[in-house]
């Protein structure tokens, strides 16, 4: 599934094309997407234009003068800037028109993802209730801490969870805790508030770095351009299992937590 690091991947690659352009049409060939698409999306969106593309973790945002349509990849969705002319293909579902002549397509082979409208994002009920932006000036080792307090979850469950911060899938969480030396079964509320900020600190790092890297493909994602991401060349534990350690060279071990595989280092995680 499409992380944090990919959408905002995509959200920079489509913008330049998007932002300030007026929807001539909007084109749904199939509705039946994660949740429906709505009936009356085509007439609130055709004549208006985009004024800005926001993220809001996995959610690309496309704000308009009348409200916002919600965007999300699901497990295989991408979107691609094409000439509207451009043939669609099977899984090709829906087109945002341009009077430029262009158009963003969304494709998503295995309909997990979904394109809904609102007229305030931020009361939506996929949205009202997320955790801060893991890479804003309020996410760092206090308030993971304060978050922390009194739960027994382990903290890469913690990490996960997206009313505590968002876009930190399982390929982040796995990089971030290893570069923190945090042990992944660590219960959170045993984590000092100095090693917190340590996972904070990599937490952004590892996000920042995928995002210059243009994610990660391991099989379906590409950018809006049609490429894929490079940052699995530098994974450091997410799909090396049995391979040796980076650090120490000790061979990784990996382990279903929350009904995720979870790579770590038993010598230099703890």
């Amino acid at each position: 599934m499409p992380e944090l690091p990919e959408v905002e991947t995509t959200r920079k690659g489509i913008a330049p094309w998007l932002v300030h352009q007026t929807i001539h049409s909007v084109i749904v060939r199939d509705r039946r997407l994660r949740w429906p698409v709505p009936d009356k999306i085509e007439a609130r969106l055709c004549g208006q234009t985009i004024l800005a593309i926001r993220r809001r973790g996995k959610y690309l945002l496309f704000d308009t003068a009348v409200g916002t349509a919600l965007l999300h990849l699901g497990m295989s969705g991408s979107v691609r800037i094409v000439d509207t002319a451009e043939p669609a293909t099977r899984h090709d579902h829906l087109d945002l028109c341009l009077a430029s002549g262009k158009a963003m397509r969304f494709r998503d082979p295995r309909r997990f993802g979904c394109f809904l409208w609102t007229q305030n994002p931020c009361s939506h009920a996929l949205l009202r209730n997320l955790g801060p932006e893991p890479l804003s000036e309020s996410f760092d080792g206090d308030y993971l801490r304060g978050k922390a307090q009194g739960r027994s979850l382990a903290i890469k469950q913690f990490i996960m969870n997206p009313a505590i911060v968002v876009g930190i899938g399982n390929i982040y969480a796995n990089e971030s805790l290893f570069a923190a030396g945090i042990h992944p079964k660590r219960r959170c509320s045993f984590i000092s508030k100095s090693r917190m900020q340590s996972l904070a600190s990599a937490v952004k790092s590892v996000l920042c770095q995928a995002i210059q890297a243009g994610g990660t493909t391991l099989r379906d994602f590409r950018g809006s351009d049609g490429k894929p991401g490079y940052f699995q060349t530098r994974l450091d534990v997410y799909g090396r299992g049995g391979k040796p350690c980076k650090n120490c060279g000790a061979p990784l071990t990996v382990v279903i937590l929350g009904q995720r595989s979870t790579y770590y280092c038993k010598i230099c995680q703890k």
